[in-house]
């Protein structure tokens, strides 16, 4: 099987609001990095986006009459959990569970500003 460069075989695909401001925030919080844009109606509206965090690709897109808001549960491994379980409430994001020690390391959940759960953690 042939992948495009970049791609792992199951990646998730993210349908939201505000699509655009995306980028910016898991810049900010999680480091990502912009992988592609398109843009539809002359750059007006992103169409598709992809960004990398640690080599995992998330692609996403806006929502429109014709395909509704899509969100999802994210599970992410960081560096210090507390740190960008911080930084994920200053960029935005409301508190879902704090952060605490747990069996598989130390974890707490965002729900970042477009709808979508992320559970932070690190080992």
């Amino acid at each position: 099987m042939k992948l495009p460069a970049g791609h792992q075989q199951v990646m998730p695909y993210l349908i939201l609001k505000h699509a655009e401001g995306f980028f910016d925030f898991t810049a900010r919080v999680f480091g990502a990095k912009e992988h592609h844009r398109s843009y539809k109606d002359g750059n007006k509206e992103l169409m598709h986006g992809e960004i990398s965090i640690g080599g995992s690709i998330i692609m996403f897109g806006q929502s429109s009459a014709d395909w509704g808001t899509d969100n999802a549960g994210l599970f992410i491994y960081v560096d210090d959990a507390d740190a960008t379980f911080k930084k994920a409430l200053e960029e935005g994001a409301t508190e879902v569970m704090p952060v605490t020690d747990q069996s598989y390391g130390r974890s707490g959940g965002v729900k970042d500003p477009f709808g979508n759960t992320w559970w932070i953690t690190s080992v």
